[in-house]
């Protein structure tokens, strides 16, 4: 099955040699710029639709097992009638190649997704797999014995917001022994995590004499977000500080996923040292919240003005330095 190419490195306006450092603030200046929940009404979709594949390009050069995995593919892409993937990647487990099963007629069936978030080639090459079975075989049985079709397993993007809040996605699938496209809306719960699979009863590979249907799930993957990094059910923010501001003590803003909140950074903060925003993560078990942990991270300036080195030299002699 040929699927279009992802240059990853274009998608973030990045080169093949780029640091993880200057990946990381590449993808949190697109995702600021693009995040669906700043755009403009009429700006929404495309805004989505762009901060999607900032995410996936980040989901894999941020990893240094996949975007080495990446970088393998070299000018293996560039195939005439589209990307075909080298031989070696249709072998291994999760994240090692394109999937087929044997569907319940006998052939092999593939599956093809729209709107969970993920290019087809994401999902060749590091995602579930496309029509990938979820549970694998089970014990065998006689064959004039009803079987159930087997699972199929897909991934979703759901964001922060989503996350805390809930909604709603429409998704399509369309099967490979057919021209329709079958479309369902999927309701994402409040509180969804890491690696959670939402099930769809019925919509797997169809059973064979008269067994039942398999079930779709679809595992849920948060998508990376400028301002947060997700720990559990807290959400940690790094947050740079001028050395005055942590030497004297300050108030920022900081930003939660419901808005900016003002927080209190005491004299003498050291870097690295973390402040609590009770209940402002994601949701738990519980039906409360995780806390928002702010990590300070104190900014030394490259470049000083000549007023700005003779205060630094005169801080310096006071100091005894």
């Amino acid at each position: 099955m040929a699927v279009q190419f992802r240059d990853y490195y274009e998608t973030l306006g990045v080169s093949k040699t780029a640091s993880a450092e200057e990946i990381k603030t590449a993808f949190r200046k697109l995702a600021r710029k693009h995040h669906p929940d700043l755009a403009k009404p009429k700006e929404k979709q495309t805004a989505e639709e762009k901060f999607k594949q900032i995410n996936e390009a980040y989901e894999v050069l941020s990893d240094p097992e996949k975007r080495a995995k990446y970088d393998q593919l070299g000018e293996n892409w560039n195939q005439a009638g589209g990307f075909q993937p080298p031989p070696e990647w249709g072998r291994g487990g999760r994240g090692g190649g394109f999937r087929r099963y044997a569907g319940g007629n006998g052939g092999d069936v593939e599956f093809e997704f729209g709107g969970t978030g993920f290019s087809d080639f994401f999902e060749m090459f590091f995602g579930g797999g496309r029509g990938r079975s979820a549970f694998g075989g089970g014990f065998a049985q006689r064959p004039e014995a009803p079987e159930r079709g087997q699972d199929v397993e897909a991934d979703i993007m759901v964001t922060l917001e989503e996350a805390l809040h809930g909604s709603s996605r429409q998704i399509s699938l369309r099967r490979s022994d057919s021209k329709k496209v079958e479309t369902y809306q999927v309701k994402i719960p409040r509180g969804v995590h890491e690696g959670q699979r939402i099930r769809l009863a019925g919509q797997g590979e169809p059973g064979t004499r008269g067994g039942t249907q398999g079930d779709l799930f679809l595992r849920v993957r948060l998508a990376r977000h400028p301002d947060f990094a997700v720990e559990g059910n807290d959400l940690i923010h790094e947050a740079a500080l001028e050395p005055w501001r942590a030497t004297l003590g300050s108030e920022i803003d900081v930003p939660t996923l419901e808005g900016q909140r003002r927080l209190k950074i005491p004299p003498g903060t050291q870097p690295g040292q973390r402040f609590r925003l009770r209940g402002r993560g994601l949701p738990n078990a519980t039906g409360g919240r995780g806390d928002l942990y702010v990590t300070a991270q104190v900014r030394i300036p490259k470049k000083l003005s000549e007023a700005e080195r003779h205060l630094w030299e005169e801080l310096a002699r006071l100091r005894g330095g």
